[in-house]
């Protein structure tokens, strides 16, 4: 009964409607200061405004939650007020997983309307309009019992079995982002996907708001083609110029810091840190920081040259950690 609970309660709507940016200070960065940044800032600015665009501004609290509805309705969604780097992110790599405990049962129903969750993510492909979510629902439990961090290249959709990959692409600039699909949404008229606040910086979205896009599932190994934009301004089908899953970094003769993930619990970042020294990765660091007046355990690998941080990230993936941060110390 406790489990038939949960899973009623975890339906809930990622997004309601369109997200509202903050009235930012008159020293706020300007709207494309996320791209920019990575060519012109000192890396400890870069670092820096990657943890001021992260941080949790809401309690999440047990009486926010509506069964079979959204979310705390009456509050506005936003984007962060600090501008978001996202060129130490790294796309997730498609790979196996079982099917989360929470988040799949079908058919399940959202403000009066029953879902059917698909039975295998292959050979999905839809085209639609993609809206995203930020910071209303950061640290806040997703419909898999994970927590939404809007920092990392993730996804609400309504039928893709949780936890699914699938890569995004804009229509109209050709641009895409794989992202990990963990949590149910949007429910709103006309919409296909919701976009983690990261991706939508990825693709521009989180100044459109909305954009159309193609949606298409990626099993483990896939190398889905993307879209390329033409002269029109649509976007066509094109090989892609590589294996989705190689990670890249750059050698310019500076060494990196990989965050793997903070975690409230000192016990779970024990974990993990024990997790990734099993595999024979050395430089393993568990460090406080309060953030927010929140104390959280870091869990960090380095320093390290580029090409260390290239396995190293290969290396987390396999263990089954989608989205490292990296840091240029």
């Amino acid at each position: 009964m406790r489990a038939g609970l949960a899973c009623v309660v975890l339906l809930l709507a990622a997004c309601a409607g369109k997200p509202t940016r903050p009235v930012a200070p008159a020293t706020a960065p300007a709207a494309d200061a996320p791209r920019a940044a990575a060519a012109s800032a000192p890396a400890a600015a870069s670092a820096q405004a990657l943890q001021a665009a992260c941080l949790q501004v809401r309690e999440h609290r047990d009486e926010d939650y509506t069964a079979g509805g959204l979310y705390a309705p009456g509050v506005a969604d936003s984007a962060p007020r600090d501008a978001l780097d996202i060129s130490g992110l790294v796309e997730p790599e498609p790979r196996h997983e079982d099917r989360a405990r929470y988040g799949n049962r079908s058919p399940y129903t959202v403000l009066g309307r029953s879902y059917r969750v698909l039975d295998s993510a292959e050979g999905y492909v839809e085209r639609g309009t993609a809206s995203w979510y930020g910071q209303k629902f950061h640290g806040r439990h997703t419909s898999s019992r994970e927590i939404y961090d809007m920092c990392s290249f993730s996804a609400a959709h309504k039928t893709l079995p949780l936890p699914s990959f699938a890569r995004v692409t804009r229509l109209d600039t050709g641009e895409s982002v794989v992202v990990r699909v963990n949590d149910r949404g949007p429910f709103h008229a006309g919409r296909i996907i919701d976009l983690s606040y990261a991706a939508a910086v990825k693709l521009g979205i989180d100044r459109s708001g909305t954009a159309q896009v193609e949606v298409r599932a990626l099993l483990p190994g896939d190398d889905a083609p993307r879209l390329a934009a033409n002269a029109a301004g649509a976007a066509t089908t094109a090989p892609a110029p590589g294996p989705a899953s190689t990670v890249r970094v750059a050698d310019d003769g500076r060494r990196r810091i990989i965050q793997v993930g903070a975690y409230r619990e000192r016990d779970n970042a024990r974990r993990i840190a024990r997790q990734i020294e099993d595999a024979g990765i050395d430089g393993v660091e568990v460090a406080s920081v309060r953030i927010n007046g929140s104390k959280l355990w870091r869990v960090r690998v380095g320093p390290l040259a580029a090409a260390a941080t290239a396995d190293v990230i290969e290396r987390l993936h396999a263990l089954g950690l989608p989205s490292p941060r990296v840091f240029i110390e």
